[in-house]
């Protein structure tokens, strides 16, 4: 019997689920074929459906994979000062934005979600994790005097979310340049807190 090597099938699966990401974001959901996803990644539908039985599996291990990436960076986030915990995490989330391809798949996410309770399920869960570890680090950094929450530390994370998501919400604007803004909404989430600016 062949043996499964879990290292180059995880490479593999994530192969397939970057580069159908990019068909996505580029052509939308409906209009990306298994074949499109087949010709971009190099490899036959047989070969494919052993990764994954249906293109809509695809989109979901995309927001699964998302939240694995995430989990990796709260580990590391834990052993780190943690207000530099945050300002780190806030760089990881941003990351996407930097890519302008992803404003497609950003709106295609929303419209797939608004009809899709499994999809909607996984990204809020993804969205909850999220707000949920940077209210701890948060509550960590003004416990240690690193900085003076003005509202409850959930409520803050709530907004340290809506400012990342600002970033991709501009995506559309071609003159938004989201590697500069990064910076801004660094100033701008430290002054919230009356940290020092990085």
């Amino acid at each position: 019997m062949r043996t499964l090597d879990p290292v180059k099938h995880a490479a593999k699966k994530r192969h397939i689920t970057d580069t159908a990401a990019g068909l996505f974001a580029e052509k939308g959901f409906d209009r990306t074929t298994v074949a499109d996803i087949c010709k971009a990644a190099e490899m036959s539908t047989g070969s494919l459906f052993h990764y994954f039985p249906t293109k809509r599996a695809i989109f979901l291990e995309i927001f699964e994979q998302d939240g694995r990436d995430n989990a990796e960076v709260f580990t590391r986030a834990r052993t780190m000062a943690p207000w530099d915990a945050v300002l780190m995490i806030v760089d990881h989330l941003c990351v996407p934005a930097l890519d302008r391809t992803i404003a497609g798949l950003v709106l295609e996410v929303v419209a797939q979600a608004s009809r899709d309770q499994e999809l909607w399920d996984l990204v809020a869960r993804n969205e909850i994790t999220v707000r949920d570890e940077l209210a701890q680090l948060l509550q960590r950094a003004h416990d240690a005097g690193q900085i003076a929450l003005p509202v409850d530390a959930r409520t803050a994370a709530t907004w340290v979310q809506g400012l990342v998501d600002g970033l991709f919400g501009r995506l559309v604007d071609p003159d938004f340049d989201a590697t500069e803004q990064v910076s801004t909404l660094r100033l701008i989430l430290s002054r919230f807190v009356g940290a020092q600016a990085p």
